[in-house]
């Protein structure tokens, strides 16, 4: 039986990556300036570290945003990958990125936003875009491609590696990991959470951070926290009573492919990622339409393949405010992804590289689902939610963003907030600098 400890310093509620990496964090940064030590921070999860949607991900670590804040968390991320890439299996290969001729002037907004935090990538527009495609896969199809951003520092990992890795690091600097202990509900003295309520049962906190990915609408609603919200947006709209909390199925899974699968010069090639919102795509048997646009990415395969292949994805598909969390991921019935994905990305692969051509066939038919709880304009809450309580609501942003419990270590160990956080504070949505439009409609902004 669990045995946990009456109280810690710090109590962490969920073992996925950002969990992982605060208390990894929290304990490197106070054993460098001997505050405290790793035995300050317990670290809570309900099944076991990387159960959630960390240890189903894709793996991929990119910083193609429009909204800019998100570059400089992807630059701290990148930095933490590359603390150990070998324990948390890096590899930086970059991330292209191909898009049409309306979206050159978003390219060159994100490339200016990304030079400027020494975020190194280029653009590359019209017969040049084409032509540095085909330099790397000389099959490359460019159809209606006007515009390549190629990040150099980008990549991805493997999840089950990272996890690993992660809790190794918590481990090392004796961070105190419980498994299997469920949070029930929350004390409350004041404003302030004083306690931790769970099946193995209750620990008193002097900080709580919550890092629970899909479960957070559950923590929210037992700390009675309002469900609806009205959403100011930077450009003036407002949406009234909108839900806190939407859910997105995702759409991710793998293709078998002996290949190997390298560019011109026998490289391990950049994650892909081709998004044209006025390109149709075709069953390459049946001449029937499977979708009016393009929206795919894809990378060499890492883990769950039995032999060489291509993981990838397209855009996930919206559920709503209500969805069933348990059970979780590949577990659950209701939200594996649908054999029209499988049609949808071999034909979308075939398309853009000759030596795809007929890989239906190859699709790995085993269980691929998970679902995400995103927040009212898409993009991450980190900030302060009780006087003793930090959130980390990633809304599906977050296997990459490993730098984000480096952030959130600095800031509560730290005099002064951390600038980068601030932008990512609950309080936007009512001060009209909620991200995007009230008519945006995309999951990633």
């Amino acid at each position: 039986m669990i045995s946990l400890p009456d109280s810690a310093k710090y109590v962490i509620i969920g073992a996925g990556v950002h969990g992982l990496s605060t208390a990894w964090h929290l304990a490197m940064q106070m054993e460098a300036a001997e505050p405290g030590s790793g035995a300050d921070v317990v670290l809570l999860d309900k099944t076991y570290p990387g159960a959630g949607a960390t240890g189903i991900a894709c793996g991929c670590v990119r910083n193609l945003y429009m909204t800019e804040p998100l570059h400089a968390i992807v630059s701290h991320s990148v930095d933490v990958w590359n603390y150990d890439p070998v324990l948390f299996g890096f590899q930086q290969v970059g991330y292209v990125s191909c898009g049409e001729e309306n979206q050159i002037p978003e390219y060159e907004k994100i490339l200016a936003s990304q030079a400027a935090i020494g975020y190194t990538s280029d653009v590359y527009e019209g017969q040049e875009a084409r032509d540095f495609l085909t330099n790397l896969w000389p099959d490359f199809r460019h159809h209606s491609i006007d515009v390549v951003l190629h990040e150099h520092l980008s990549g991805y990992a493997g999840t089950a590696q990272t996890v690993r890795g992660l809790t190794e690091m918590c481990e090392r600097y004796g961070v105190q990991i419980y498994s299997g202990v469920e949070v029930t509900g929350y004390d409350m003295s004041g404003d302030e959470v004083a306690a931790v309520r769970t099946n193995r049962g209750v620990i008193r906190g002097d900080v709580v951070f919550l890092c629970v990915g899909a479960w957070v609408p559950l923590h929210w609603d037992m700390l009675n926290l309002p469900l609806k919200l009205d959403v100011t947006y930077e450009d003036g709209t407002t949406v009234r009573e909108k839900d806190m909390w939407t859910f997105w199925r995702l759409d991710e899974g793998e293709i078998y492919y002996d290949g190997p699968y390298y560019t011109a010069d026998g490289r391990n090639p950049p994650v892909l990622h081709i998004e044209l919102m006025n390109t149709p795509v075709q069953d390459p048997v049946t001449g029937e339409m499977l979708d009016d646009n393009v929206y795919v990415y894809w990378k060499n395969g890492t883990e769950r393949m039995q032999r060489p292949g291509i993981q990838g994805g397209a855009m996930p598909h919206l559920l709503g405010a209500d969805a069933v969390i348990d059970p979780y991921g590949h577990a659950n019935d209701e939200y594996q992804a649908k054999p029209e994905f499988a049609d949808y990305i071999t034909a979308c692969m075939g398309m853009f590289m000759k030596r795809f051509e007929g890989i239906r066939a190859n699709f790995r038919e085993r269980r691929n689902g998970g679902i995400g709880a995103f927040t009212p304009d898409n993009v991450p809450i980190m900030d302060w939610i009780k006087p003793n309580m930090f959130m980390i609501a990633d809304s599906n942003h977050g296997f990459k963003m490993t730098g984000i419990g480096k952030l959130v270590a600095r800031e509560v160990l730290g005099s002064e907030p951390v600038p980068e956080l601030a932008p990512f504070s609950l309080d936007r949505y009512g001060k009209g600098a909620a991200f995007g439009s009230g008519v945006t409609n995309s999951p990633w902004v």
